[in-house]
């Protein structure tokens, strides 16, 4: 079953300077995560209207307080203007249960092959990497359409006041997993707010 979003959503994405500076120009391009502990699978990361949210993860990549697989030197944010497409959209139903399907079958078939169930431990999310996997896969196997993006909210950073359903570090994620859904790059504004190390260095 396709979930079109027949919308744009603005993302924001945290790298090294040297890197966006490259995006930006045309020069390179993101390329996909496939870490084993990335939340949402493969593909490339987007903050949904959060540049602070990008910039602050940045920052915690450079100084090393954040779990990251490659270097970022110089905490750099890039826009996007992002295509949905057939999008996983988690805030839906019928996506929560396909996710939920997946996870079972992705049980029965680990549990007859003798493997054990990966887990989610902190900032590694194993788990959830591997049910977005099979959710894949299954696509891929059964012939469905394939999706060309994973949108969530993501709970993180403990409860904003005790007893809150909401949390310090609470956000939207968007997973690009079909490059063609990002329709284009942008240096977002104001510079000195979103990208202050644009004109000088970072200090860890």
């Amino acid at each position: 079953m396709a979930f079109h979003q027949p919308f744009q959503v603005i993302g924001f994405h945290s790298c090294d300077k040297k890197i966006g500076l490259k995006v930006l120009n045309g020069d390179d391009h993101l390329r996909p995560s496939y870490n084993s502990w990335d939340w949402l699978g493969p593909g490339v990361y987007f903050w949904e209207q959060n540049p602070h949210r990008a910039l602050q993860y940045a920052k915690e990549c450079a100084d090393g307080t954040q779990k990251f697989a490659g270097k970022i030197a110089t905490p750099f944010v890039i826009g996007a203007i992002i295509e949905l497409g057939n999008c996983l959209n988690l805030i839906e139903p019928d996506s929560i249960n396909i996710v939920n399907e997946a996870y079972e079958e992705l049980i029965k078939t680990i549990q007859d092959a003798g493997g054990k169930l990966p887990k989610n431990k902190e900032a590694n999310r194993a788990l959830d990497c591997a049910v977005f996997k099979y959710v894949h896969e299954s696509n891929v196997r059964t012939g469905r359409t394939p999706y060309d993006t994973i949108r969530s909210p993501f709970h993180e950073g403990g409860e904003l006041y005790e007893g809150s359903n909401f949390s310090k570090r609470l956000h939207m994620e968007v997973c690009v997993i079909n490059p063609q859904c990002i329709k284009g790059y942008f240096l977002p504004h104001p510079l000195e707010q979103f990208n202050p190390y644009l004109k000088k260095d970072f200090q860890h």
